[in-house]
């Protein structure tokens, strides 16, 4: 197996799928029953716990288990208050950019479906006046306009606080290889996982320890998921996969956030959370299997679900294995398809490699 033969145009039907659909934190629902239903054919059996995550899991009998994990949400705005000129503001869930908000097109989730509106914002002839400072977007003074004109007709739509808001942009390839979407971040890691999931039964792998492929909810809100699920598993070893800076574009300080590029394979990450021998074995899989990665080094944490599960059930040996990602919580998210598949085919040979090369204790 070749990471140029992994995806095929099944698998890409249904990351565009899965990718267009949206899964804000907190309403991961519709998501996660798109990944349930593509990755049954390929487990044992399946299960969710009371937030939403999603496991599919491969010889639930075994002892041993292992966890491949990736994160289901994606950033979005929740409607804070509506003023009486029917005009909408909004705070944040997650980790969402006020930078980006003006003039994009939005979705508004009513208990009556989708309503349409936009971020309004002054034109470039009213702000720049003599003697005042062009103002900046922020919390406090972006916006949505849905068309109305009033409260009470912004509430005849069915929206009220506490609706969430997200943004309709839509999966497209350029230049052949690299795809674009908003929440790349992370469903790309709850595809890639059940990508690998995928090629266990094609390849017809029958591992002797349980593999629990894990799409959790509530990352970009501190972890949430994670800390919930990796209870419930009580997993031996998780091998996280989230995305991580493509730090080579305009404005990025290397200096500071490291250099890691799309296209150049894997990160493999550094940090106190990274149980050492786990991430050996990563790292000695790729070397053996000619597959190309990067290394990174996070100071305290991770930041990515990998703190969570490390630092459960009295310590989980846990690695991470990030997908670099090019204008990470904006809509126009960026990764290589290389990448990709690279990330997929270390996760799977990972996974082999524990099979074939270690003693269970080697991870205690």
């Amino acid at each position: 197996m070749t990471a140029k033969t992994i995806l095929n145009n099944d698998s890409l039907t249904f990351l565009e799928r899965y990718l267009n659909n949206a899964s804000p934190t907190g309403f991961e629902k519709e998501g996660q029953k798109l990944w349930m239903d593509y990755i049954k054919p390929y487990v044992d059996t399946v299960f969710t716990d009371t937030y939403g995550t999603c496991v599919g899991v491969i010889n639930p009998d075994a002892e041993f288990k292992v966890v491949i994990e990736g994160h289901a949400d994606e950033i979005s705005w929740y409607v804070n208050y509506i003023a009486e000129d029917g005009m909408i503001y909004v705070i944040r869930n997650g980790g969402s950019d006020q930078m980006i908000a003006p003039s994009k097109r939005v979705n508004i989730h009513t208990k009556n479906g989708i309503v349409k509106g936009v971020f309004g914002w002054p034109a470039i002839h009213t702000r720049l006046r003599a003697g005042k400072d062009e103002p900046t977007p922020k919390i406090e003074n972006i916006f949505i306009d849905c068309g109305c004109e009033s409260k009470a007709e912004v509430e005849a739509l069915g929206i009220h606080v506490g609706c969430v808001i997200t943004y309709p942009d839509s999966f497209e390839i350029l230049n052949d290889n690299k795809f674009v979407c908003r929440a790349l971040d992370n469903r790309m890691g709850g595809f890639m996982i059940a990508e690998v999931a995928r090629l266990l039964k094609e390849n017809n792998k029958k591992l002797p320890f349980g593999l629990y492929i894990t799409n959790s909810v509530q990352e970009e809100v501190g972890l949430r998921g994670a800390e919930m699920i990796t209870q419930s598993i009580k997993p031996n070893i998780a091998i996280v996969t989230d995305v991580c800076h493509d730090s080579t574009t305009p404005m990025i300080d290397k200096k500071i956030e490291g250099e890691t590029k799309i296209g150049s394979g894997p990160v493999i990450t550094y940090a106190p959370a990274v149980q050492n021998n786990l991430r050996n074995l990563i790292i000695d899989t790729a070397e053996k299997n000619s597959i190309p990665f990067q290394r990174l080094a996070s100071s305290r944490v991770t930041g990515t679900d990998t703190d969570a599960f490390a630092y459960s059930n009295g310590g989980v040996a846990s690695a991470l294995i990030s997908l670099p990602l090019r204008y990470m919580h904006t809509t126009v998210e960026m990764v290589h398809k290389n990448d990709v598949e690279n990330v997929i085919k270390l996760i799977y040979e990972t996974l082999l490699n524990i099979e074939n090369n270690h003693d269970f204790s080697y991870f205690r």
